[in-house]
């Protein structure tokens, strides 16, 4: 069972150009895909519906779009109707198994007043796979300040921990005439994080180092697929600065819930991918 996470940049690559089909053929063969900075009605690329084109490219997977981000882009009336025009910005996540139920969980963010600061969110999915059903989030998070990282790690958290408490999406579905949602413990998150290993916000995530015994696999810290299979090492990158090639950074995750870690297989990062300024993160289940 392979997953792939892959921050999109709205469909632009390190060559400048707009190509969904090349991010796509970068995720050939992933079974869960978590896209992030998946657009619609964005100038920069060209007021693309994103999650149109891409339910096109992959057509034989499900999937879900949540749009943390939401504002008006040019609504007017025209012959007589209230035409809709909206930005929209967020996460998708695909799957070639079916979305039990989904929610768009909205991240903690305070008003900048120099910096680009949008709402930030993680989309929910419970997708029925052939081992048993899992959740799986793809999120993203703040990019200029850790305070703000910090918040929104401790909320995403709470809300994957506490999710068989709150139910998720719907309890009592019977009500409705629709089949409860199943409840599952075991989660998948995968995003950008916009931290560095070993940060702060990094070890407010997977726990901190103990100088004795390492960090631990505890039921509270999700376990980071590639260092927990000694995968990443200093030289590892999944961000290119679109200015200057040569400055790169790791930023992009695939975490996982201790009941997963026996299962792990496999971790790497697609280098060759050129389709944005990120590179896709793999891992596989057994």
């Amino acid at each position: 069972m392979k997953f792939v996470s892959y921050n999109v940049q709205y469909g632009i690559g390190l060559d400048d150009r707009f190509d969904l089909p090349r991010i796509v053929s970068s995720i050939h063969g992933a079974d869960i895909i978590a896209l992030q900075e998946v657009t619609r009605n964005f100038h920069r690329n060209g007021h693309v519906d994103m999650v149109a084109e891409l339910q096109t490219l992959l057509a034989t997977h499900y999937s879900v779009f949540g749009a943390a981000c939401d504002l008006d882009a040019g609504s007017a009336i025209e012959q007589g109707r209230a035409v809709n025009r909206r930005f929209q910005f967020g996460n998708m996540i695909f799957s070639r198994w079916p979305i039990l139920s989904t929610r768009t969980i909205l991240l903690p963010r305070t008003r900048t007043l120099d910096k680009l600061n949008l709402q930030r969110g993680a989309t929910e999915a419970v997708i029925a796979t052939p081992k048993g059903t899992i959740r799986v989030y793809s999120t993203h998070l703040d990019h200029v300040h850790r305070d703000e990282r910090i918040a929104q790690i401790r909320t995403l958290k709470d809300r994957v921990q506490l999710y068989g408490f709150e139910g998720g999406a719907i309890s009592g579905a019977h009500e409705f005439g629709l089949a409860e949602p199943p409840v599952p413990e075991d989660y998948v998150l995968m995003g950008d994080f916009n931290m560095v290993p070993e940060s702060p916000e990094y070890d407010e995530m997977a726990g901190s180092v103990d100088a004795l015994y390492g960090r631990q696999i505890r039921a509270t810290h999700p376990v980071d697929a590639l260092a927990g299979l000694g995968k990443r090492h200093a030289a590892s990158y999944s961000w290119i600065d679109p200015k200057n090639h040569a400055d790169r950074l790791f930023l992009d995750y695939c975490f996982l819930s201790h009941g997963l870690v026996e299962r792990l297989t496999d971790a790497w990062v697609d280098e060759t991918a050129f389709g944005s300024d990120h590179l896709p993160v793999w891992f596989e289940l057994s």
